[in-house]
């Protein structure tokens, strides 16, 4: 299955983030961000399914929430960063 990883800010933004699309029934699941995307250490991201990308953005970005980068996880768990 394809997911798409948000990074947050931290892992307060990250649980606010997840918390905020279980409010409207994305499943959202916080998980340290992988090595190879983690610019600043130790961010953290939250997973979503890629069918709920479009519907999570319009919700982060009504709450502020807005992430800082985000990846596609591929079946063969290789990642590419998309634009926002």
């Amino acid at each position: 299955m394809v997911y798409y990883l948000m990074v947050c800010r931290s892992l307060t933004y990250a649980q606010r983030t997840a918390a905020a699309l279980e409010r409207v029934g994305i499943t959202a699941r916080i998980l340290r961000s992988p090595k190879v995307i983690d610019r600043e250490g130790c961010s953290h991201c939250v997973k979503i399914p890629e069918r709920s990308l479009t519907a999570a953005l319009v919700v982060l970005n009504r709450a502020g929430l807005a992430p800082k980068r985000i990846f596609l996880q591929a079946e063969d768990r290789g990642l590419r960063e998309v634009g926002l």
